[in-house]
């Protein structure tokens, strides 16, 4: 089972512990924000403010962001970053997709999004993964329909969308189906019930522990893109 450390990548320690536990993605959230590029997951309410529905409004000065420079500069290339691009502005992509050029070219990564048409900035750059999001009835089945049509990357969906069989239907199109938020044990058993190929958790322990307990998985081996390329074919 891929192992994905979800917004582990939105603080430069985390992001290192995440690597360092031997996951094999770690998940971090780009936003365009005044012409930079954001790691955060939080909204922005003008200058000052940041703000997520299950948490207090935060002051900007008092929460640490980092930039995707940043971020790709601790990742130092490593093959396991995944950058979730995030709304409302669709520059964020063609923006990310010239960072990549610019401060790592041809290092693997992979990009998500729930917006796919964001993807298709990256359709010149063919080391960087595009995995299709959907975290709602209508996106599954967008989903369901595209690794129909063609081949991708990968999947990401959320956890309470699917049955064993929608997951059994989608890998008879795509090797890599991940769920989210799979944060406690009872979300894993569920995960695992479903017969999903990968998990995206915030619980790094978790996580950890999963990775020490799957023998012969080697962190950094990747998802393909073609049919006949193993979920865990390294990119090495």
């Amino acid at each position: 089972m891929l192992l994905c450390a979800h917004r582990a990548g939105n603080n430069l320690a985390e992001l290192r512990d995440a690597l360092d536990a031997g996951v094999d993605l770690v998940e971090a959230d780009v936003r365009l924000y005044r012409g930079a590029l954001e790691m955060r997951h939080a909204k922005a309410l003008g200058p000052q403010l940041l703000w997520e529905p299950w948490r207090d409004v935060a002051r900007r000065r008092d929460t640490p962001v980092p930039l995707l420079a940043e971020v790709l500069a601790t990742a130092a290339g490593d093959p396991r970053l995944m950058l979730d691009l995030k709304g409302p502005f669709l520059g964020v992509a063609p923006a990310t997709a010239a960072a990549l050029r610019e401060a790592a070219p041809g290092a693997p990564v992979a990009v998500c999004s729930r917006q796919w048409r964001m993807l298709d900035a990256f359709e010149d750059q063919p080391h960087v993964r595009r995995v299709y999001s959907a975290g709602n009835k209508r996106e599954l089945a967008k989903a369901r329909l595209l690794v129909r049509r063609q081949r991708v990357a990968g999947l990401s969906i959320r956890l309470s969308l699917l049955t064993p069989q929608v997951v059994e239907e989608l890998h008879q199109h795509c090797d890599l189906v991940m769920v989210w938020s799979v944060d406690t044990e009872s979300d894993l058993a569920r995960a695992r019930e479903l017969g999903v190929s990968g998990i995206i958790s915030k619980n790094l322990p978790m996580l950890r522990a999963i990775a020490g307990d799957q023998p012969g998985d080697q962190p950094g081996d990747q998802p393909g893109d073609g049919p006949a390329t193993n979920v865990r074919a390294s990119t090495t």
